[in-house]
């Protein structure tokens, strides 16, 4: 099974992109973030068209989640859940669903702004709320994959320029312990798990030509079950549709489960 994340920046704008990638890619679930659109619009007609279904937990302007499946893959619809159960919050940050018996979880996290912010303490209520339920669902489901735009680069190597974001959002000491408490539960970083060439990243700003000078940033990461981390053969970043015309800030990471 292959199985893959992309924040795609707007589901709307970005159609056409997902649905060639899927088509040249040959994933079987993709979870996507920041969808950007409600239920109402979400063009699961266009994707079933390409053979995929859908389940979806959509928002106006912001944040929303979902996870597209490849047609013959078998989905526990009893199973799906929409937001972390316990934990108010009317932004849609996760979506899960159980496919061919591998529980899929699909999530946007908080971007948090800045240290010492209101939007930073949510972000740090919402890493613990969802480091709880996250928990509880390995006991139910020993095969087990977290997906999404996580907002944390979790080491200095997946920054560009480590002394540049010191302190920053997206690499603070707080982020990267609520990182590391994701990985004590007994989930393996998928990229990690082979060498990887250096600088490598998934994130890369629209501003000062970003993309082009490789200053990035690895926020978009695929954690495993050691079970699933056993049979998985491979994980990478793919950045060819971060070089298209009017692509997300975002490339998809792919990672093959045998």
């Amino acid at each position: 099974m292959k199985i893959a994340t992309w924040n795609v920046n707007s589901l709307k704008v970005r159609l056409q992109h997902v649905i060639d990638w899927l088509e040249t890619s040959h994933t079987d679930v993709l979870c996507l973030q920041e969808l950007k659109l409600t239920d109402d619009k979400f063009p699961r007609a266009e994707l079933e068209e390409k053979g995929y279904r859908s389940w979806f937990a959509g928002q106006k302007t912001y944040n929303g989640v979902g996870i597209l499946v490849r047609e013959g893959l078998n989905v526990d619809e009893s199973t799906i859940v929409r937001n972390i159960p316990g934990f108010e919050d009317p932004q849609q940050r996760v979506i899960a669903a159980t496919v061919e018996g591998v529980r899929i979880i699909s999530a946007y996290f908080p971007n948090g702004q800045a240290p010492g912010t209101d939007k930073f303490a949510y972000k740090l209520r919402w890493l613990a709320a969802l480091h709880d339920w996250i928990a509880s669902e390995m006991v139910l489901y020993p095969k087990l994959a977290l997906l999404g735009d996580y907002n944390i680069a979790p080491e200095d190597r997946d920054v560009h320029d480590p002394k540049a974001w010191e302190g920053q959002n997206l690499v603070s000491p707080e982020e990267r312990t609520e990182f590391v408490r994701l990985i004590e539960l007994g989930l393996v970083d998928a990229f990690r798990k082979f060498e990887q060439p250096e600088k490598i990243y998934s994130w890369w700003d629209y501003r000062m030509m970003a993309f082009r000078r490789n200053a990035g940033l690895r926020i978009d990461h695929i954690l495993l079950s050691k079970e699933l981390a056993e049979a998985c053969s491979s994980c990478d970043v793919d950045k060819v549709p971060r070089k298209l015309e009017q692509p997300s800030d975002h490339a998809p990471v792919v990672a093959q489960i045998d």
